[in-house]
């Protein structure tokens, strides 16, 4: 849904999704040429989710640089070209989403010494 057909609502009656899109819209206001989104995808449903992906990617397809910080790996991996993980604060892995989803690291820290094991 369009948010402009919204602008009559109060930010704080707004769907969630909708009160995300906004901030997305503000900070879009200032003609950044570098978006910081903190979790913008948390809390969403399927649907939700979905939309919130395709407005990132058509922020960065009109050449904007976006630097995420996301839980959703759905969206990290649909969205990002390049993709730095940390743990504890440091930097364990760095690469495209292939590499940082095969990485034997990455995989010993956020799954455990299991799957760690069987790869």
């Amino acid at each position: 849904m369009a948010l402009a057909a919204k602008k009559a609502t109060p930010a704080k009656d707004l769907t969630l999704a909708n009160q995300k899109r906004l901030e997305v819209a503000r900070a879009l206001a200032t003609n950044p040429e570098l978006l910081l989104l903190d979790e913008m995808m948390a809390g969403l449903n399927p649907a939700e989710l979905a939309q919130a992906m395709e407005l990132v990617i058509r922020i960065r397809d009109k050449g904007i640089t976006i630097i995420m910080i996301e839980h959703v790996m759905k969206a990290i991996m649909n969205v990002c070209e390049r993709i730095m993980v940390l743990h504890h604060g440091e930097k364990i892995a760095e690469g495209t989403p292939q590499e940082i989803a095969t990485s034997k690291t990455v995989i010993k820290v956020y799954l455990g010494e299991k799957a760690h094991a069987g790869s």
